[in-house]
């Protein structure tokens, strides 16, 4: 009886730690299944012949005529947005929603520039090729830093700017934190586990609170990282947070013309750095709820709503409580 239940255990045990272990996806995310029909979009950039992910979704209610952009984070991907297009979609808009080259579905270039006036342009190639001329573009977290850019570079062609807890509204490197080049860089992302991410989101993202349905993002990340193709996706994670340390785009919000939402989780503490900055430093980083109202003062047309319980990906945490807050906004940027 005791070995019957001692290999029960052992057995239970093994089912669990399965359960929870992540899966192995390639490169380009093969093997994750996205919300939506994902296609390809071919561009020849920097001397590269690439392929950049994207989900074009029609919409479900009586079309309004309009399109949104829906611009992920660093840790996020096209599919992190599946609550989001569905709202969206329902409510008469077409949604497209891309994967940035270096992310999730898309190439995995090693030799590449990464700029947010590069990611941009690739973002405005693919719209131009699906026959979008103006969009409402919606970025959140690093996607927010390209939103922001892009509705520099390309004013004509946004109708209304979102921003949802994006990263850079402070500049680190300005305030102290120490550069960290792209081997040292690399060299933390070869550590990242299924284990090291959820944490990670649990302390930013969720203020403590885990839900089962955030495992399915996790497992997403984590998947790439243990997948036979670590090392590029690695590589190309480091590359980016070079990107996103040294690229600030907050000292041009006041060029930003589009009427431009923002919406913040107050508990968001998201400070790229920080970990190697000096405490007093790192003490005084990612402070959102005065970071979004700085922000919005320096915005020509800039409207802030603020989650004062929720934290870095209100989106997720809270879905029903944002989208009533995003639908009601993009009615009210009209």
């Amino acid at each position: 009886m005791n070995r019957f239940v001692m290999a029960l255990t052992l057995s239970l045990g093994a089912a669990f730690a399965h359960a929870d272990a992540p899966a192995s996806y390639g490169a380009k995310l093969e093997g994750f299944d996205y919300p939506y029909p994902l296609q390809q979009f071919s561009l020849d950039s920097q001397g590269q012949a690439l392929s950049m992910a994207y989900l074009d979704v029609a919409a479900k209610a009586p079309a309004n005529g309009r399109t949104v952009v829906l611009l992920h984070g660093k840790n996020f991907c096209a599919a992190t947005w599946e609550h989001s297009i569905k709202v969206l979609s329902e409510s008469g808009y077409r949604v497209i929603a891309p994967d940035q080259i270096g992310f999730c579905a898309s190439s995995k270039p090693r030799g590449y520039q990464f700029s947010f006036n590069q990611l941009a342009h690739n973002t405005q190639a693919l719209l131009t090729a699906k026959g979008v001329s103006k969009a409402t573009v919606i970025g959140h977290s690093m996607g927010g830093m390209l939103a922001a850019r892009y509705a520099i570079n390309y004013p004509q062609a946004v109708e209304q700017l979102v921003l949802v807890n994006p990263i850079g509204l402070e500049d680190w490197q300005a305030a102290g934190v120490p550069y960290a080049t792209i081997d040292q860089l690399y060299q933390g992302e070869l550590k990242t586990s299924y284990d090291s991410i959820k944490a990670y989101q649990l302390k930013f993202y969720y203020n403590g609170h885990w839900k089962p349905e955030y495992g399915r993002w996790v497992s997403m990340l984590a998947g790439m990282y243990n997948g036979p193709d670590k090392e590029i996706v690695a590589w190309n994670q480091a590359q980016t947070s070079d990107m996103v340390f040294t690229q600030p785009v907050i000292h041009e919000f006041g060029r930003i013309a589009a009427p431009t939402l923002l919406l913040i989780g107050g508990k968001d503490r998201t400070a790229p750095g920080a970990a190697r900055a000096p405490e007093t430093v790192a003490k005084a980083l990612g402070n959102y709820p005065v970071l979004g109202r700085q922000a919005a003062e320096l915005l020509a047309q800039g409207t802030l709503v603020e989650f004062p319980e929720l934290g870095h990906s209100p989106q997720v945490e809270a879905p029903e409580k944002f989208h009533e807050a995003l639908l009601k906004g993009l009615e009210a940027l009209k």
